[in-house]
């Protein structure tokens, strides 16, 4: 019987289909066993190669991946005397399989994957099942299931955590010991200070340790033993470390090297209690924050040549301004006290003249320096000081080295470094920090000293005060003649009349001494603010000395301002009042007006500002050449000096002297000077020399007076000029090279060497971010944080509250600004007012009640939270990264002074 065609060719197209399935049925099985076989054959080659010992580190971190709070919770809920047995049981029936899948996720295997840990329950369900397994292991080479029954040897032995003694308690909530795994917790007071714009804007959150704070203090000795334990079984282990990123093993790592070289430094007593003099501060939590504030990451050995001469040329800068720099030879704190007898004459009469006796000593003026010789005959010069070539020379060396590409980089990585290791201790020790400060009785920013260290004179009140005092003297002396104007003489009513004013009309608007949006990028303009209702006939009867009245107006203003200061008790200036250098007579004037007017406060001292203004002498011809100008400045203070007897007003008022300071306009164009310059008697043009050239001439009379002034025990005089607020960067390396410390310095944050150099260096930098504000450089982009932050010695001053302030308490006004804006904790707050005292030139005596009789030995050991408010904990931070800056930079072999700089 013939078959249909068709049923024919569908039989054969069925048959063809079911051999194609049966193949491929066929192929797929072999392709799963193949599959499964390989990634059984590596199981067994992770097996073999398993520590001997496991880590219960890993064990730890395992364990809070996947039970997370409620293993906590009940861990903490169980915690007694039979806890450890239980968590002990636990984590026995828990031990394989999270062995198992930490070594999974070590070696890059997907916990996705059939659970392939060694069970004996799997072939104990069909024994027959069993029984084929053990005939195919015999028979047969190694397939896919007998590798899983079959243990290979060389295994090491399950190791489970040691058995704590009866009432020792360990908190296992998570590693505590990984700083870099950040999770989020709410800010706290202080634990969020200098949030940076590139930081997380999400409301109520700050990066924090979730695990790093439960802590007791009766288990200091577990918790120590613990971390040792799990340091030495990582170490030992032969496995591949667990690491999420390199950061974060490394600060793992030496965190954990701190906690356990902190341990022995514990001072504990009965039921765990701290020492409160040892770290000034109580409470549980403070523990771990002492253990774990120094946070060593530096190492000291260059990576490369490269870097190896890139610090060799940051040790050359350094080098280079101890040479010119003077300091005393003689540190103040280790000269004789003086008698209490003279201390309580000089407060009750500051302006009696004592004699002394003329030395024999002669000076000359040589090429624009004083040469002091020890009598007129002599021909050996005393106090020798680097020339204006040597200076000049040096100062380019340090512009090139500051342009070298390397170098930049660096210093930039540097910067970068100590900004983020603050903000890595502020993490970890915020809170230990104001619990400190909660410890310390009568202490806060408001009771603590607090030195205004850059503020001009002429500028010192607030323009409400200046209002008020103008107006009493209109009102109750009208009649006194105060200035000849036009040919004749006029008295106070007679001003006014003349300028259509009356004491009525008078308000702070109308008396326009305050800097406005018309000041920003005009120094010219801010300095017309000067002028009381814009003239200068005003600016000459109350905010001059040298006037007709021989400055009785100014001097009763200062005084109020002096009691003001007074009634404060905790807030001390610095005033800069003027010297022009057009004429000798002016010390002798300024000295008079001093001593006549009785003008003393200890809440005050005084410097002296030199208006850099030659140009506008010379083109009056007051001046003929350069040399005048310092002829006119430095001759009187030699020879008052050598014989006090000459100049006695101006002796008595040295005395309250404690600065040099250089003042005008920097952003004006100048020329950079080379290294041979024309000598001051050669410079007879109308050009105003640069700053450089300026510096160095009053750094190298005032090294060579200083010097002479400590040879007879009188009191030294420093070199603080303004510098850095405008103009070249140049202005900068000279007063490195140069200068004790100085004001604004904001133009550092264009130089990453320099500021590196500033850092290392601690030189002081009184800055005044809302006089910037008004002048040079919005507030918000002000670089005081990143500077604070950094590490830098740095200050907060008034500079003009005449222009700039609102308030009778001016330096006040500049600290809530800068906290508000800034979000400075009071920490912060009260370490720079504690910089302030250490920048300023207030005495021995003054610097010992104010910051504690230790002041002058550097790091905590020198710091008293009684008198400063600063826990030590900062101190210890900003004193052992600042030493391991030098040591990274010398290579290891810095030599670091027990005592501050002089």
């Amino acid at each position: 019987m013939a078959m249909d065609p068709s049923s024919t060719s569908s039989l054969q197209l069925a048959m063809a289909a079911l051999v194609g399935a049966s193949l491929m049925a066929i192929s797929a099985f072999y392709i799963h066993k193949r599959a499964v076989d390989q990634v059984l054959d590596r199981l067994v080659e992770i097996r073999r190669k398993l520590p001997q010992k496991s880590d219960t580190h890993f064990e730890e971190e395992e364990g809070e991946e996947e039970d997370g709070d409620t293993e906590e919770g009940d861990f903490e809920e169980d915690f007694g005397s039979d806890g450890y047995a239980i968590m002990r049981q636990q984590s026995q029936s828990r031990l394989s399989r999270s062995l198992e899948d930490s070594t999974l996720r070590r070696y890059g295997i997907s916990s996705s994957l059939p659970n392939v840990s060694v069970r004996n329950d799997w072939l104990e369900e069909d024994a027959k099942f069993d029984e084929a397994i053990r005939v195919r292991a015999q028979n047969c080479s190694a397939s896919s299931l007998d590798k899983l029954n079959f243990i290979p040897t060389g295994l090491p032995s399950l190791q489970t955590p040691r058995r704590l003694e009866e009432g020792q308690s360990i908190n296992r909530s998570g590693s505590g010991t990984r700083l870099a795994s950040l999770g989020r917790l709410p800010r706290t007071p202080v634990g969020n200070a200098f949030e940076s714009a590139e930081d997380s804007d999400e409301d109520g959150t700050e990066h924090a340790n979730e695990d790093d704070i439960t802590y007791s203090n009766e288990n200091v000795d577990a918790f120590a033993y613990m971390i040792s334990g799990a340091d030495s079984k990582v170490q030992s282990s032969s496995a591949l470390p667990f690491r999420g990123d390199g950061m974060n093993y490394v600060q793992d790592k030496n965190y954990r090297a701190t906690i356990n070289d902190a341990k022995p430094a514990l001072d504990l007593h009965d039921n765990g209690k701290v020492d409160k003099t040892s770290r000034n501060a109580v409470g549980t939590e403070t523990i771990l924050y002492s253990t774990i504030s120094q946070l060593r990451t530096t190492v000291h050995e260059p990576t490369n040549i490269e870097e190896e001469e890139v610090w060799k040329m940051i040790q050359e800068c350094l080098d280079l301004r101890k040479r010119y720099v003077f300091t005393e030879k003689v540190a103040p704190w280790m000269k004789e006290a003086e008698p209490e007898t003279n201390i309580s004459e000089m407060r009750s009469d500051p302006f009696h003249f004592v004699p002394v006796e003329a030395s024999k000593h002669h000076f000359r003026m040589e090429d624009g320096v004083v040469h002091v010789y020890a009598s007129e005959s002599d021909t050996t010069e005393l106090f020798p000081v680097a020339s204006a070539t040597e200076f000049f020379t040096d100062m380019h060396h340090i512009l090139r080295i500051m342009s070298i590409g390397n170098v930049r980089t660096a210093c930039h990585h540097r910067l970068r470094f100590l900004e983020e290791k603050f903000r890595l201790h502020l993490l970890v020790n915020a809170d230990g920090e104001f619990l400190a400060q909660k410890s310390a009785p009568h202490r806060d920013f408001y009771n603590i000293r607090k030195v205004d260290t850059h503020v001009h004179h002429s500028a010192c009140m607030n323009q409400k005060h200046l209002l008020r005092f103008i107006k009493s003297k209109l009102r109750k002396e009208p009649d006194e003649v105060v200035i000849f104007r036009d040919g004749k003489y006029m008295t106070l009513k007679e001003v006014f009349e003349s300028l259509d004013l009356t004491g009525y009309d008078l308000n702070v608007d109308l008396l326009d001494v305050h800097a406005d949006k018309s000041t920003f990028h005009r120094f010219d303009k801010f300095n017309l603010k000067y002028n009381p209702c814009g003239q200068s006939r005003l600016r000459e009867i109350f905010l001059k000395q040298d006037n007709l009245i021989q400055g009785r107006f100014l001097a009763e203003l200062t005084k109020q301002v002096l009691l003001d200061l007074e009634a404060s008790k905790y807030q001390m200036a610095e005033y800069r009042v003027s010297i022009y250098g057009r004429k000798q007579s002016e010390w002798d004037q300024l000295a008079s007006w001093f001593i006549n007017n009785e003008i003393y406060s200890e809440n005050a001292i005084w410097l002296i500002q030199l208006p850099r203004l030659y140009n506008v002498y010379k083109q009056m011809g007051i001046v003929k050449s350069f040399q005048n100008i310092i002829d006119n400045v430095f001759i009187p203070l030699f020879e008052v000096t050598i014989d006090p007897s000459s100049h006695p007003q101006l002796h008595v008022f040295l005395l309250m002297v404690v600065g040099f300071d250089l003042v005008d306009d920097e952003s004006k164009p100048e020329r950079r000077p080379t290294k041979h310059m024309p000598k001051p008697a050669e410079w007879t043009n109308e050009f105003n020399p640069a700053y450089s050239y300026y510096t160095y001439y009053f750094y190298a009379n005032l090294y060579t007076l200083n010097k002479l002034r400590e040879s007879k025990g009188m009191p030294t005089i420093k070199l603080r000029p303004h510098c850095g607020e405008a103009g070249e960067i140049d202005h900068l390396a000279a007063a490195f090279l140069l200068c004790n410390n100085i004001s604004h310095g904001i133009n550092l944050r264009k130089s990453p060497v320099l500021q590196y150099l500033y850092y290392l260096a601690q030189i002081g930098l009184a800055m005044s971010p809302l006089s910037n504000n008004s002048l040079f450089l919005d507030y918000h982009r002000n670089p005081f944080p990143m500077f604070f932050q950094r590490g830098l010695n740095v200050s907060l001053s008034s500079d003009d509250p005449l222009q700039i302030h609102l308030t009778k308490e001016a330096l006040v006004e500049e600290y809530s600004v800068a906290a508000k804006v800034w979000k400075l904790s009071s920490c912060d707050l009260c370490e720079i007012a504690r910089n302030s005292v250490y920048q300023s030139g207030f005495s021995h005596m003054a610097k010992s009640h104010w910051l504690g009789n230790k002041y002058f030995i550097r790091g905590p050991g020198g710091n008293d939270i009684h008198k400063t408010n600063v826990p030590n904990i900062r101190i210890e931070f900003r004193h052992e990264t600042w030493k391991e800056e030098m040591q990274y930079v010398y290579l290891g072999r810095a030599i670091i002074p027990v005592e501050i700089d002089t």
